[in-house]
């Protein structure tokens, strides 16, 4: 365990930038300032692997651990059934109990490289599944719904949003009810005053610390629940982050390669790699600042083995480092292979780059050919028009965009 000074631990997490909405700043600093207590953090299976996006989040809770206090992380075993509206124009595609329940195994393995859940203060993984499953409907509308107002409800960003497209259901209406329950579950059961999250999550967030206050009101019993996010994860120039022309940069090796996710952050926008080392890396923030202003190049490289090696282990990137260096030294001859079908030949080189997911289009293809981004066989291609003939690609043929993205072609 890397030993996190308790004391000033809110200062921390602000001065490496985790900070960003808080229920109350003075309640929160005192929370995380003061004896060790039990914070939490949810995540929804709706997939069988993590993204990046959920690493900020992860980091951020183990600071708390690394510092005394408990940590719970929730799975939402339940709560993927209904499905998260924010963010979202349509419903989120109902996946059945089965692929949850897969997807809860894979996901809480992943979790565990990110929070330690042996030794001295181990961490707490446990599904919302537990405790919906056999709550009674009626019993839980009552004892939950009727403390939620409809009308402030629609005014919160992810319904108002399903709202102007019309097709907001009662089902997604639901989910706040039980993330909010949750946070109140988890108080009385592990004695949980603190929320961390992402900050598209401060509706169904902030709904968890109201019910709180309400369900206090009714009852008698004192819960002083509070809130912390982080902010999204977005590069200099407001984008977010974690979009590949693959898709998603996934946690998963079977989705995203350790070769590729390595070459996500190397190929990071320079302006960039301060702020992932400071998120992603326990490294001091004077010897970060140096590091960047000395030799950038470098600081690149440090950032991305160190981020690979969080969530693939040191081996894996320092494999992934080699397999980089091989393919500058031997002009790509490990680079990774896409098979195409030879009936698809002859193909325009758009097609070949969309193909081979150096473009998530084929528009975006034919900007970085008048960009002058693509090499084919070591020479630039000049015109968006070439044509690639099954020839051209029999003994395999290199295709590289820039100066750090290469894909071996061959045919099928």
């Amino acid at each position: 365990m890397n030993k996190v000074d308790r004391s000033r631990l809110f200062e921390t997490l602000k001065e490496r930038g985790y900070v960003y909405q808080m229920t109350n700043e003075e309640r929160v600093r005192e929370i995380a300032n003061g004896a060790p207590t039990t914070v939490y953090v949810g995540i929804d299976p709706t997939a069988d692997s993590l993204h990046i996006g959920h690493f900020f989040s992860l980091m951020m809770i183990k600071y708390f651990q690394d510092a005394g206090h408990k940590v719970v992380v929730l799975i939402g075993g339940a709560t993927a059934m209904v499905g998260d509206p924010s963010g979202r124009t349509d419903m989120r595609k109902m996946i059945s109990q089965e692929q949850v329940d897969h997807n809860l195994n894979e996901v809480k393995s992943i979790i565990e490289k990110f929070v330690s859940t042996t030794g001295e203060n181990p961490a707490t993984i446990v599904s919302n599944a537990e405790w919906f499953r056999g709550y009674d409907y009626v019993n839980f509308m009552r004892d939950v719904g009727a403390h939620f107002n409809v009308n402030k409800m629609l005014s919160n960003d992810a319904y108002a949003r399903r709202l102007e497209e019309g097709g907001l259901t009662f089902l997604e209406m639901g989910y706040m009810l039980m993330q909010a329950y949750d946070f109140v579950y988890l108080n009385e059961k592990f004695g949980c005053n603190l929320q961390i999250g992402g900050s598209d999550q401060w509706g169904n967030m902030t709904a968890g610390t109201e019910l709180a206050r309400k369900m206090a009101l009714a009852d008698g019993k004192p819960r002083n629940l509070e809130c912390l996010t982080c902010p999204l994860l977005t590069n200099s120039e407001g984008q977010k982050m974690g979009k590949t022309a693959k898709g998603a940069l996934w946690v998963a090796r079977e989705k995203t390669s350790v070769y590729d996710f390595y070459q996500y952050f190397y190929n990071i926008q320079d302006k960039d790699v301060e702020t992932l080392l400071r998120l992603f890396t326990r490294l001091p923030l004077d010897e970060i600042k140096q590091l960047v202003e000395s030799d950038i190049i470098d600081a690149k490289k440090r950032m991305a083995f160190e981020i690979t090696k969080l969530v693939h282990g040191e081996e894996e990137a320092k494999a992934a480092v080699e397999m980089a260096q091989n393919l500058f030294a031997n002009g790509g001859d490990d680079a990774p292979i896409v098979e195409i079908e030879k009936s698809e030949f002859p193909l325009g080189i758009c097609d070949v780059i969309f193909k081979c997911n150096l473009a998530p289009s084929k528009s975006e293809a034919r900007r970085l050919v008048q960009g002058g981004a693509i090499t084919f066989k070591n020479e630039k291609v000049a015109r968006f028009d070439m044509i690639v003939s099954v020839e051209d690609v029999a003994d395999g043929a290199l295709l590289k965009k820039g100066k750090k993205s290469f894909i071996k072609v061959k045919v099928k």
